[in-house]
């Protein structure tokens, strides 16, 4: 759903607009924060015109490498990063920051955004420039990431209480989890990335610092917490292959007991099932039930030692 918001101060408040009419009849000092989402191209190109940016397309934003993801030049500064949704999916945003007022650019829906809104809402005076936003933007992300990381703990602490009555299907949530805590470790260090050097910058005012600085300590616990994960994972994936390899090699050796144990009775009843003449027992009456007692004969004894050397 296409919505473009404007954010601006007015009487100690945050107001939000949705007139791009009301943005050329305001001073352009009271606005704070200018929220497109999958506006049209007409309204990209007014904007343009009007804050004297460049908002790149979404192709753009996308194909982008890493290392360019963070420009910042004399006044501007243009950051690109990854948010993630609920199906692990990423949405580009773009952060687009000149004279303390920030630009978003995004297609879709992130419920970083509307918590965000709720945020300087509720507590104007802690967000004086668009500086302040987009920190509080990123704030918010790494927090969805936590609860992210944390859903992904317990679905492991699941597996981990049903790994010996598990099945195949287990293995491939096993490989699922795995497949997610990567895409949030690649996600959170792309932040881990983009914090630093929001740190490093001349823009960035010097009190927004020590907040960035919390947020980047939460990135590096969140960085080596998905590293756990990952392991605790790949400890969990050798233990269900190794459970796997013992419920094998019991069956084999099931298989193997019962083989041996009808060994000798094959062979009893191979010997006497010859037609030579002469054989013993052929032309007595018993010979038929002396032969069934060898066969048991050989398979009590079979089985006493399998008994003894602790084989069953």
């Amino acid at each position: 759903m296409a919505e473009f918001k404007l954010f601006f101060h007015e009487g100690g408040r945050i107001k939000v607009s949705r007139s791009f009419d009301f943005l050329k009849s305001t001073p352009i000092d009271n606005f704070l924060w200018i929220d497109l989402q999958d506006v049209d191209e007409v309204v990209e190109n007014q904007l343009e015109d009007f804050l004297k940016i460049y908002i790149q397309e979404e192709e753009e934003m996308e194909e982008i490498e890493m290392s360019s993801r963070y420009i910042e030049t004399s006044d501007t500064l243009v950051v690109n990063s990854n948010f993630l949704l609920g199906n692990y999916d990423s949405e580009t945003v773009s952060f687009i920051l000149k004279n303390d007022i920030l630009v978003t650019v995004r297609s879709e829906e992130l419920s970083s955004f509307s918590d965000t809104t709720k945020k300087i809402s509720s507590s104007p005076r802690n967000y004086p420039t668009g500086f302040h936003v987009m920190v509080a933007l990123l704030e918010t992300r790494v927090e969805k990431d936590a609860d992210m990381i944390e859903d992904i703990i317990d679905n492991i602490t699941k597996l981990t209480d049903s790994i010996r009555d598990a099945d195949e299907d287990v293995l491939m949530d096993i490989t699922a989890l795995q497949e997610q805590i990567m895409i949030i470790r690649q996600n959170v260090i792309e932040k881990q990335r983009l914090l630093s050097n929001l740190l490093r910058s001349e823009l960035v005012p010097k009190e927004l610092n020590s907040k960035i600085t919390i947020i980047l300590k939460d990135v590096n616990s969140l960085i080596e917490h998905s590293k756990f994960s990952f392991e605790r994972l790949e400890y969990l994936q050798d233990t269900f292959l190794g459970l796997v390899n013992i419920e094998q090699n019991k069956i084999i050796k099931i298989f193997t007991i019962v083989s041996v144990i009808f060994m000798p009775p094959t062979l009893v009843a191979s010997i006497f099932g010859q037609n030579f003449p002469g054989m013993p027992l052929t032309g007595s009456a018993t010979g038929f039930w002396w032969s069934i007692l060898l066969m048991f004969a050989f398979s009590g004894v079979i089985l006493l030692l399998f008994k003894r050397k602790k084989w069953l």
